[in-house]
């Protein structure tokens, strides 16, 4: 489909065929540039900026690129191709054609779910709104940006349908959306992860890498939803979240190739007198986003996942490439909890162990990442392995909450954990070395600072020395 770019707010739904909805997004619009300009990207609203722009939602349109300065970067409202025909794939509601209008009795079951998905968008673009100050290189500036726009019109695709579905209420938690802010100790984003400080560049590749994937299952989650215009949305968000993931994964090998680097030139594993990270703090710091991202999936046993599924609202992932009735009365599935100061695992039933059987799916492409981590290790000869904590550790939400787990899965004591936790979590010395190294950004083309590797090619095939982002 493709996207009008000559409307005020860019769009593929046809917004001005809808004159009281359109004005609604027109009002909200100020507002939303004024939260930029406040809360994005500190510093940057002229600078040049090499950034992808969708200009249709099909294979070969979603990447237009050129030079904006983001603040005036072209937002909107973009929805992947409707499926002609559409039915429903899961639940009670399974074969039934999929809802073009919200169902009355799932008015705001569906709405709690579009703002949970919406108030981590603008989240993460506050979490780093200081990055760019201190980034490594001009390439990760303009990927911090790049993944800085899309996050706000990943907002607008939840925004718009607030707008156009809820009424009163949608424009009222559109409004709320803006007035949340991460961390804030009176109005912070409805969930934990999207409350933690990004401070330094290795916390930001873990965020993009381990955060961004949980919003990738959900998204994906979404997708399968029986309410056909959530569907197609989050169906267009998942392309531009892949580079999102893609920042992460190659951010953290690039810190991990020049430590091994420094390690083999220095014959030294003490890589902080060069001014590198080192591998155990890379790994603490996987540790770390690891186990906070892994509370986003909730509780292993949910009647609200459950409700969920069975209404049609939101399914699994890849929920049509599973093998089963896609129903699950009488289906069950294995969790994993703790009972009597041991790691069980016990027989629940299915519909209620989706939101465990999501956090799987995460966790086993999470790995595969780390595989490739591994690899750059074990090719420069290292003798050391990245590994993802047991995901009873350090948990906060769900039966292991408050737990204290080793990231082998060894059930410890206070007094083990204690004595441990600096080992297994970065401490605050960990956090005040890696900061040390952020130092003022690496502006020059071409250039990169100390602790990471340059990329193995640069972004659209442009040369090394590129030009990602024009200071004015």
């Amino acid at each position: 489909m493709s996207i009008n770019y000559s409307e005020r707010i860019p769009n593929n739904v046809d917004l001005s065929s809808d004159r009281r909805l359109q004005r609604a997004l027109e009002a909200w619009q100020p507002n939303y540039l004024q939260w930029w300009k406040d809360m994005g990207p500190d510093g940057s609203l002229d600078f040049d900026v090499y950034l992808r722009t969708a200009i249709s939602t099909d294979a070969n349109g979603w990447a237009n690129f050129g030079y904006v300065k983001m603040p005036e970067y072209r937002w909107g409202i973009f929805l992947a191709d409707r499926e002609a025909d559409r039915r429903i794939a899961f639940g009670d509601e399974k074969g039934k054609p999929a809802w073009q209008e919200v169902p009355g009795e799932h008015r705001s079951t569906l709405r709690r779910l579009i703002v949970t998905q919406g108030d981590t968008e603008p989240a993460s673009v506050e979490q780093q709104r200081l990055l760019g100050k201190t980034a490594p290189s001009l390439y990760d500036l303009r990927n911090l940006f790049q993944i800085n726009v899309e996050e706000g019109r990943h907002l607008w695709a939840m925004v718009y349908l607030l707008h156009a579905y809820f009424g009163r209420d949608g424009r009222e938690e559109a409004e709320e959306m803006l007035q949340r802010h991460s961390g804030d100790p009176d109005k912070p984003r409805i969930l934990g992860a999207f409350n933690e400080k990004t401070p330094d560049w290795l916390s930001f590749f873990m965020f993009t890498y381990f955060t961004d994937r949980d919003g990738k299952y959900q998204l994906a989650s979404l997708a399968e939803s029986g309410f056909d215009p959530l569907a197609r949305s989050c169906r267009f968000m998942l392309t531009e979240e892949a580079h999102h993931m893609f920042v992460g994964e190659t951010g953290v090998g690039r810190v991990i190739q020049r430590t091994c680097e420094v390690m083999k030139e220095r014959k030294s594993d003490d890589v902080r007198a060069f001014g590198c990270v080192d591998l155990p703090t890379i790994q603490k710091y996987l540790n770390f986003h690891f186990s906070v991202s892994l509370d986003l999936f909730g509780q292993e046993a949910s009647t609200n996942a459950a409700n969920y599924y069975t209404a049609g609202l939101k399914g699994r992932y890849l929920e049509t490439r599973i093998d089963d009735d896609h129903q699950l009365a009488s289906a069950q599935y294995a969790i994993l909890g703790l009972d009597g100061g041991a790691v069980v695992e016990r027989q629940v039933p299915a519909l209620t162990a989706l939101n465990e059987r999501l956090r799987q799916d995460y966790i086993d492409d999470c790995a595969k990442g780390v595989l490739r981590w591994n690899k750059i290790i074990e090719r420069a000869g290292i003798d050391f392995e990245m590994k993802l904590p047991h995901r009873g550790f350090n948990r906060r939400i769900g039966g292991f909450a408050g737990a204290r787990v080793a990231p082998d899965g060894r059930v410890v004591d206070e007094a083990t954990w204690k004595a441990n936790e600096g080992k297994w979590l970065p401490s605050d010395e960990d956090r005040a070395y890696v900061t040390s190294l952020m130092g003022r950004a690496v502006t020059e083309p071409g250039k990169f600072a100390n602790w990471i590797a340059p990329p193995a090619r640069g972004i659209n095939n442009q040369p090394a020395d590129f030009e990602y982002v024009r200071f004015n």
